[in-house]
């Protein structure tokens, strides 16, 4: 028998955060998140999502055990301004028993019914800046901070149960020795001479920190035109600056200014926490602190983050600035590969970005619809 539990104190969403460390347990693939950060991601006292969201947590009980757990979420800024009536479900994670998915699943379905939406999609977090999707190729690659894991079965089982593919994602990763860097030099003289642009590179993270409410304001208009995007309010860029700014190596960020110091252009790619999270186990204290800082300083392999371009500046180049001091930094501190988070298959302008690097891609990740 299956019954499902609402989690709503502390200790039981801690007991909603861990469930996967014991379904995941010897997978080599899986990396686990920090269980203090994961636990204010989801308090509402915390995390600024939920200015404009609201969930709730359940669990799936079966021989006394947590089988299962999903997250139940309205984005009300989606649903009332956007007009989208879209109940959303994420941090979805069950064994390989379709019943234990069936009971979750439906008490989605009952809260989006209570409150007159049309649709249920997921996995999905609270806004664009969260996880995304189930994967459905790659599942022998090793995940990232940024992604959720999951098994073959996750697929199966919302596909058995009547759930439609509604946005597919790929993650591409490559070599930077395959890439010209004069090709990128030369590239980066002349549109930095053509546009009188000029690049911005750092050393520390205290001087960052006046562009990153100009970066966000760039980003929502870069990224506003896709279809998931929703809006991410000041209190939530306030988040982000504090929660993982401070965290990146700020030579990995990089932005690009016009002859007014307008910004132009910005990008952000992460030293790959992957291993070092996963020799942490959940816990920053006592040892799990030092995995991160090691990784956050001598980086083989990064992630790409995010990157976007002003309008009236896509299609000319400006990239390629952007791309030449990476390559240099990138040479000066032996990182030998790049992995992309996950982009929407639908999102053309940020694949042409990237040609010339030879991408392969190596996982793919889709969300999955079903009608109310």
């Amino acid at each position: 028998m299956i019954t499902l539990k609402e989690m709503t104190t502390r200790k039981e969403m801690k007991q909603f955060v861990t469930f996967p460390f014991s379904l995941y347990k010897g997978n080599k693939y899986w990396v686990p998140p920090i269980i203090k950060d994961e636990l204010d991601t989801l308090d509402k006292d915390k995390n600024p999502a939920f200015e404009n969201a609201e969930a709730r947590f359940f669990v799936a009980i079966k021989n006394n055990k947590i089988v299962g757990r999903v997250a139940a979420i309205i984005n009300r800024y989606e649903v009332n301004q956007q007009q989208i009536k879209k109940m959303r479900f994420g941090w979805f994670d069950v064994i390989d028993d379709i019943n234990v998915t069936k009971a979750l699943l439906e008490k989605v379905q009952e809260i989006g019914r209570e409150n007159n939406l049309e649709y249920l999609e997921g996995p999905v977090g609270f806004s664009n800046l969260d996880k995304v999707g189930v994967l459905i190729e790659g599942f022998d690659h090793i995940g990232t901070m940024i992604t959720w894991y999951s098994l073959p079965y996750y697929k199966d089982h919302l596909e058995q149960l009547g759930f439609v593919k509604e946005k597919e994602y790929l993650e591409n990763k490559f070599q930077l020795s395959n890439v010209d860097r004069v090709y990128y030099d030369k590239v980066a003289r002349i549109i930095k001479h053509r546009f009188k642009l000029t690049s911005l590179s750092f050393t520390k993270t205290k001087d960052i920190m006046p562009y990153v409410d100009e970066m966000f304001d760039l980003f929502s208009k870069t990224y506003s035109k896709l279809s998931s995007y929703v809006p991410i309010s000041d209190t939530q860029i306030a988040y982000f600056k504090n929660k993982y700014i401070g965290f990146i190596n700020p030579e990995f960020i990089k932005f690009v200014v016009d002859e007014n110091h307008k910004l132009v252009a910005f990008a952000i790619i992460m030293p790959s926490f992957s291993e070092a999270l996963q020799k942490a186990n959940g816990k920053l204290f006592p040892f799990g602190i030092f995995h991160l800082l090691k990784a956050r300083k001598k980086p083989t392999v990064v992630t790409s983050y995010l990157i976007g371009v002003s309008e009236e500046y896509q299609n000319k180049g400006v990239t390629g600035i952007i791309f030449d001091q990476y390559l240099k930094v990138f040479d000066k501190n032996r990182v030998k590969t790049m992995v992309r988070t996950p982009e929407l298959e639908e999102n053309t302008a940020i694949h042409q970005i990237w040609r010339n690097f030879s991408p392969v891609t190596h996982k793919r990740r889709r969300t999955y619809r079903l009608n109310l």
